[in-house]
């Protein structure tokens, strides 16, 4: 049975990834990198973000602080979080769904705090969630368990009856590892990864609405 779920955010919970796909390309080149390299998004979501900012400065030479980038990059998200980007389909019934079975879930995510917590507040669900986790509380990141055992922790589960649903393989790969039950959600920034998410993943839905009709037919009976 599970008895406490783990939400993403990005990709998963909201659909961001088209604006976070090149918002790494407009920041380089606004720092005088003409033509940053295409992967450099798909490089860059697989790493915390001071070791982002590390990356920025050893290989194209940006001369700013972590803490500057980190602040310029969060200024040039910031509006379309707090004001465009949309919740993704079927999260307030899922939501709906877990309240109703007593199941506690909280976000782990790598989005910086200001973000996650402005684009839940206005999607009206922020205080639906038990915690909110980001990388200021576990700073090695998603290629660690640390950050889902933490979550575990809080919502009082272990891993093995904890639902981790992520849209990134990597995230997917290091909570499978760590024990937790988990669920590959598509998202397009993914799509490269989806044959090996398939294959890693406990389920692999295109939607949550689907994560839903999983839960209602085989895990949520009565979390008492």
């Amino acid at each position: 049975m599970i008895r406490g779920v783990i939400f993403d955010l990005d990709g998963t919970l909201i659909d961001s990834m088209p604006m976070w796909t090149g918002i790494d390309e407009r920041f380089l080149r606004e720092n005088g990198i003409a033509d940053p390299p295409s992967d450099i998004s798909d490089r860059v979501r697989k790493l915390t973000l001071d070791e982002a900012a590390e990356l920025f400065r050893e290989e194209f030479g940006v001369n700013m602080t972590n803490r500057q980038m980190i602040a310029r990059i969060e200024e040039m998200v910031r509006v379309e979080y707090e004001e465009n980007i949309p919740l993704k389909p079927g999260v307030k019934r899922l939501l709906d769904l877990l309240d109703s079975a007593g199941i506690p879930y909280g976000v782990a995510t790598a989005t910086y705090r200001t973000l996650a917590e402005a684009v839940l507040r206005r999607c009206g669900i922020f205080d639906r969630f038990s915690f909110l986790l980001t990388d200021a509380d576990y700073p090695r990141g998603k290629s660690f368990p640390d950050i889902f055992l933490g979550a575990a922790e809080r919502l009082g589960t272990s891993p093995e009856e904890t639902l981790v649903i992520e849209d990134s393989l990597h995230c997917i790969e290091t909570a499978r590892a760590a024990g937790f039950v988990t669920a590959g959600v598509y998202d397009s920034a993914s799509e490269p990864d989806i044959q090996d998410i398939k294959r890693t993943a406990d389920y692999y839905t295109g939607s949550l609405e689907e994560i839903n009709d999983i839960l209602s037919s085989v895990y949520v009976t009565a979390a008492k």
